[in-house]
């Protein structure tokens, strides 16, 4: 019964730490599946399968790399059954009404039996040599979205869903008002027999002028499609003008405004819900282990320690004690519940071991190591002098790299510069353990040491090839040298302000791939559409052929189009990769109009609504969205302090006097004697502190854990009552709709009235 509640509680702690919310069965089988289910070998094998079934289009027709029908076919069945499988598994964890009632299974299910038909009618009709649509295969981003595994996605789809009511009123307004411009526009250019430099009508026609005043506001055909206007009369600029302010100076940025706003509150809705299913999990964990001490429940040492060792079974031991510490505050041989609620987040905090030893050359000519000359290289190596007076020299090698390489004189510098970067290394070589320099976190020693050997083996294999056969390769070495100069960088990020900038970027990094996810999702299903409807509708040719049909991109149609004359043949929908870089130049919006109305041309003028519902969910609402986002994660970074939690483990590490400031190891600093996986000491006082750290230490290793995501949950973590034995019921927290629940600290609210 004991090794039963420990590990439903080790699911429980697991569900806390990766942010799960799957309500699962309870009987040991099905704990038992429930952890083969999260084991990341199935996750890695679902994702492979994800990614395979994406990649067909690659392959079916229109192809990149074409492959028979029937061996896409057989791919596409051999993912389904992978798919089927898995959704089969979570059947067996989850109850049957909880697995019944979530959607995202039912959406699973039927997108696999739609597949199913879809490929038994294509198969039956390629039999028959009869072209079919597959368009079941714009479908398939459902199960990337869908599965368990992608609750980031779905969390950023949902971000787009729950937004969309609140910005309808805006888009409407939005819409009425490109309307209302048209009708004015129709009635001031409509008579005047005006004419485009290609010589067609000049708005004359309401739908077309509709479609250039709403290209207008992506400013991709600004001037252009003001300047029959302006030829005939400078006074009717103001139309545009006026129109180009409201529209995309003053609307736009409203329209931001609301999609930030709404945003904004969705996803304290989401971290709420969040931190509050954390909580429910860490407090059930904490009831199936719970004895009673004196007057109050706690858990006792030895069930942690199991606890523990079942979580993180790569733990050390003594990195097991160090957290053991940390939680048991008074040292009193249990963990309250105060405490146990916080072992989610210590597990997610990645600490290392550092041991003290001694360098090589100490242990093997010690006088020569220990001698005055000897320590004074090394203080002189240690200080912050020697690391300014290396900025200042790649400073003064990138001016000399942007001069003539011709002149003797720079020649010469660059051979110079060489020699410095040489002797740096064999200095810093000579101050730090090896093992310690050359360790896991130290980039920019992992970074300068290749380029300068690549670099030193470079210039003496060019000098022996120039002197021996007048052959010169300098640009290679320019190239490697160049890379050199990336080292500035640490100047950059040695200043607070733009550390700040570079930390914030660094932690929305996996957050901003969530969003890539989503970009992937729009741009595949547009894709696919694309292909199915503008395939071998332009073919390219090489630039230097000029027949006629080369001329027109193989289709007629586009004859004395801007499309044709630009030579824009290569942007076409006759295979996956061409499609996405279709897209991405209409996410750029630079020439809008003129793709739109080279498809237009080829096919229909209703292919101009593809253009604009690409650039209508892409451009207005994706994009928004994650610019509030990344504005969002900038006001955080900015507004908080150390996490609670990382602030507890690093101060319990100091009082244990069992840690190393952060501050003394940023920047790639080294202790001169530590092998360690990360980190060190640096400055005038390193040989004080070396001397008086012996045996085995610890320290944060990695600050990555702070993510905006993981900032914000804890905002409202902290504002929980710790002893609350539910703040709500789970199927409440589940089912909790915007603004049921407002924490009773104002912490976002702070940071409106600090004008965040």
């Amino acid at each position: 019964h004991e090794e039963q509640d420990l590990l439903l509680a080790a699911a429980y702690v697991s569900d806390a730490q990766y942010n799960r919310n799957v309500p699962f069965k309870t009987s040991p089988p099905a704990i038992r599946l429930y952890y083969f289910y999260n084991h990341w070998t199935m996750r890695g094998v679902t994702y492979f399968f994800i990614c395979v079934d994406l990649s067909l289009a690659l392959f079916e027709e229109p192809a990149l790399f074409p492959l028979p029908f029937l061996v896409t076919s057989i791919a596409e069945v051999l993912c389904l059954t992978v798919f089927l499988g898995r959704l089969v598994h979570f059947a067996k964890v989850t109850p049957q009404m909880v697995f019944w009632k979530d959607t995202k299974n039912i959406c699973i299910m039927v997108t696999i039996v739609l597949t199913l038909m879809d490929l038994i009618v294509s198969g039956s009709l390629e039999t028959a040599n009869i072209h079919s649509v597959r368009w079941s295969r714009a479908l398939r981003p459902v199960f990337l979205v869908n599965f368990p595994e992608s609750r980031q996605i779905r969390r950023a789809f949902r971000s787009v869903r729950n937004t969309l009511p609140d910005i309808l009123c805006v888009s409407l307004l939005l819409l009425l008002s490109v309307l209302l411009f048209s009708l004015v526009g129709w009635k001031l250019f409509g008579g005047r027999e005006l004419r485009t430099v290609e010589g067609a009508p000049y708005f004359t026609d309401i739908l077309e002028i509709v479609f250039e005043l709403y290209v207008l506001v992506t400013t991709a055909n600004s001037p252009d499609v003001m300047m029959p206007a302006y030829d005939f009369n400078w006074w009717y600029s103001l139309f545009f003008i006026t129109y180009t302010i409201i529209k995309t100076y003053i609307f736009m940025s409203v329209f931001l405004a609301v999609v930030y706003n709404n945003y904004r509150k969705h996803l304290k809705d989401e971290i709420r819900k969040l931190a509050y299913l954390k909580h429910h999990k860490m407090t059930e964990a904490f009831n199936l282990l719970k004895v009673k001490v004196g007057t109050e429940f706690v858990v006792k040492e030895a069930q942690w320690k199991q606890l523990a060792k079942v979580m993180a079974p790569d733990f050390s031991t003594s990195h097991l004690e160090l957290l053991l510490k940390v939680s048991d505050e008074g040292q009193k041989g249990y963990v309250d519940k105060m405490n146990f609620l916080r072992v989610a987040d210590l597990l997610n905090i990645q600490v290392v071991a550092i041991n003290i030893k001694r360098h090589p050359l100490e242990a093997g000519v010690p006088r020569v190591y220990r001698s005055p000359a000897s320590r004074l290289v090394q203080e002189m190596v240690r200080h912050r002098t020697f690391v300014w007076v290396y900025d200042g020299i790649i400073l003064t090698n990138t001016i000399f790299i942007a001069l003539d390489e011709k002149n003797p004189f720079i020649s010469n510098a660059e051979c110079l510069f060489l020699s410095l970067y040489v002797i740096e290394i064999l200095l810093k070589l000579y101050t730090y353990e090896p093992r310690a320099y050359f360790g896991r976190k130290q980039f920019w020693n992992w970074f300068d040491t290749p380029i300068i050997i690549t670099a030193l083996v470079a210039t003496v294999a060019n000098t022996t090839i120039q002197s021996a056969r007048k052959y010169n390769s300098q640009q290679v070495l320019d190239i490697v040298m160049i890379l050199r100069i990336l080292r500035l960088l640490r100047v950059i990020v040695s200043i607070q302000r733009f550390r700040v900038i570079v930390t914030t970027l660094i932690n929305i990094g996996p957050t901003m791939l969530t969003f890539g996810g989503l970009v992937l999702v729009v741009y595949y299903m547009f894709a696919i559409i694309g292909m199915e409807v503008f395939h071998g509708k332009v073919h390219f040719f090489d630039p230097n052929y000029t027949t006629p049909e080369a001329l027109v991109c193989g289709n007629p149609a586009l004859k004395d189009s801007a499309f044709a004359r630009g030579r824009y043949c290569r942007n076409n929908f006759n295979d996956l990769a061409s499609t996405f870089i279709v897209l991405m130049e209409l996410t750029v919006v630079n020439h809008f109009l003129l793709l739109a109305e080279g498809f237009a041309l080829m096919t229909h003028q209703a292919a101009k609504l593809y253009v604009i519902s690409f650039h209508v969910v892409t451009v207005i609402l994706v994009v928004n969205i994650f610019i509030s986002f990344i504005l969002e994660a900038f006001f955080v970074a900015y507004s908080l302090e150390k996490s609670e939690v990382g602030t507890a483990i690093e101060k319990k590490i100091q009082e244990l006097g069992t840690g190393i400031q952060a501050e003394d190891v940023e920047d790639g600093k080294l202790i001169g004697n530590v092998d360690a996986k990360d980190g060190g000491f640096s400055g005038d006082d390193g040989d004080d502190k070396r001397k008086a750290l012996k045996g085995l230490y610890f320290r944060i290793a990695s600050r990555k854990y702070r993510t905006a995501d993981t900032l914000l949950q804890q905002m409202f973590e902290s504002e929980m009552d710790p002893e609350d034995e539910a703040p709500r019921p789970l199927d409440e927290i589940l089912n909790f709709v915007p603004c049921d629940v407002y924490p009773k600290s104002p912490s976002f609210e702070n940071m409106h009235e600090m004008g965040l």
